[in-house]
């Protein structure tokens, strides 16, 4: 089975405030511990996590290697105050406090930081955001103060623009990217970031009745076109499903998003192989000590 290059593994994959209730005074190390247990079954051995609050995934990452598993984690995610990223994150105003947090992540022994740089889908309309992406110069930045720090940067970004930017600016990884053309996939080929998709958190509601399925297909096929066309321009792309998120479980989410790949490059016996040379190059971030 392959690597989970993208979970958060405080979420429960079904309703956000329990996992909240969970883990907020401290973190549940039983429930930490059945989903470690739900990796290890399903052949998982390297997980990648995206963040949180309440010290789940370093919990996570100290009892990783019990059940067969290199763990990674950003501690928690860091995004601009008043912008996305409060549910995996803490906020900074200006870069003065931004390289303050990445201090402190790497004081706690953080394999690499996480930043916020775009808003979420809102599912409402197939191209929709829930805000637009922070300025790119600004990005620049928060990217160079971490290269300097000597760790690597997992960037959460949706929509062409946003992505353009990130390339741009060097992120190692760029999570979702979401809503994005020719041009953003060009930067994103020529920065040569691994690309993490999530196809999972789009695909796996399709029927739920959550959201119309109308929307949801219309994003969906523009996903697959998108990473059609990524791996035609070179782009390396590792599954990552966002495990934890709603209707993504730890565990089934790996198996969920391979399968969406198998979907999408029908009998391509190429497949696994390009699929494991993406990962690799996660799995060879190391943090400077």
């Amino acid at each position: 089975m392959f690597g989970e290059c993208h979970a958060h593994l405080f979420m429960n994959g079904y309703d956000y405030h329990t996992a909240v209730r969970t883990h907020r005074d401290h973190p549940d190390e039983s429930v930490i511990r059945k989903e470690l247990r739900a990796y290890r079954d399903a052949g998982v051995t390297f997980v990648r996590d995206g963040g949180d609050h309440f010290g789940v995934s370093l919990l996570a990452r100290k009892l990783a290697p019990e059940y067969g598993i290199r763990y990674l984690t950003p501690v928690f995610a860091i995004f601009r105050e008043d912008h996305y990223g409060r549910v995996v994150g803490r906020p900074f105003s200006n870069l003065r406090e931004y390289a303050r947090l990445v201090s402190e992540v790497k004081q706690a022994g953080g394999d690499f930081i996480k930043i916020m740089t775009s808003g979420i889908m809102t599912f409402e309309t197939p191209d929709g955001l829930s805000e637009d992406g922070l300025d790119g110069a600004d990005v620049r930045e928060m990217v160079h103060i971490v290269h300097e720090s000597g760790l690597k940067v997992m960037s959460h970004t949706n929509g062409s623009r946003s992505v353009i930017d990130a390339a741009r600016a060097g992120v190692d990884s760029l999570e979702h990217g979401n809503f994005q053309n020719e041009e953003s996939l060009e930067a994103l080929a020529e920065s040569g970031a691994v690309w993490v998709p999530t196809c999972s958190t789009v695909r796996n509601l399709i029927g739920d009745g959550r959201f119309s399925d109308a929307v949801l297909e219309r994003i969906w096929d523009g996903l697959r076109r998108n990473i059609r066309r990524g791996r035609e321009l070179g782009i390396p792309i590792a599954l990552g499903s966002d495990a934890g998120a709603y209707r993504v479980l730890h565990g089934q989410g790996i198996r969920d998003e391979y399968q969406a790949f198998r979907d999408i490059f029908p009998g391509d016996p190429g497949l696994d192989d390009w699929l494991r040379r993406s990962e690799e190059l996660i799995h060879q971030w190391k943090k400077e000590k």
